[in-house]
């Protein structure tokens, strides 16, 4: 690649054309609503060094109003995903606590927004929170790239994601199937990602975390 140049990076079109990104199905998502349920995944997710990270909120559809997001917090390895409702106030207790930690680094996407959600929502402020597109623009990407171009660039597939799931309610109590994979697999898409830019030799083993 000649100096200063800018990778490519393929447009809608062109990653529709893309062999379909190998999601994770429902038996390999677990639904997290309560504490011993937190208690029980942690006891996997605290064997991992980074997961996946990502939260979905209810979407606001009116000027100046608030969320009161984020609903659900999805982690992830590269085999597994925890989509997690943050109902239970003693399931988000223990939640608030794996996101303290600065030892389990969360990989994922345009992350700053989701940082202030959670601070304001589990009053705590996650650590080691590392933003993929900090990692893309060491590979010379100038623009932000999210996880569907992330997925194409490295992997030379298709990621696909419906935009009414994305915009569905994430507060209800009860998710729907479409709701679960939707989840899950952004976070496990960001824990294959995150694992593929850094057991690459060429690139920095330990990026800066926000």
């Amino acid at each position: 690649m000649p100096p200063h140049s800018t990778p490519h990076t393929p447009d809608n079109d062109a990653i529709a054309l893309l062999p379909p990104f190998p999601r994770l199905e429902l038996d390999g998502i677990t639904l997290v609503q309560t504490a011993e349920e937190a208690r029980a995944a942690w006891q996997v997710l605290q064997q991992h060094p980074a997961w996946g990270f990502d939260t979905e909120s209810k979407p606001t559809f009116f000027k100046d109003q608030a969320s009161d997001g984020p609903h659900v917090l999805q982690l992830a390895t590269t085999t597994h995903a925890w989509v997690i409702q943050l109902h239970d106030p003693a399931c988000c207790a223990e939640v608030a606590q794996w996101l303290a930690n600065p030892a389990h680094l969360k990989a994922g996407f345009g992350l700053r927004d989701d940082k202030r959600h959670l601070l304001r929502k589990l009053k705590v402020e996650p650590a080691g929170v590392v933003e993929l597109n900090a990692l893309f623009r060491q590979r010379g990407y100038r623009r932000e790239i999210g996880v569907k171009a992330a997925v194409a660039v490295l992997f030379g597939q298709c990621f696909s994601k419906s935009k009414k799931t994305a915009t569905s309610n994430w507060s209800v109590p009860r998710l729907s199937e479409s709701q679960l994979l939707y989840a899950a697999n952004d976070a496990f898409a960001a824990a294959c990602l995150y694992q593929a830019l850094t057991t690459d030799p060429t690139q920095p083993r330990h990026p800066a975390a926000l």
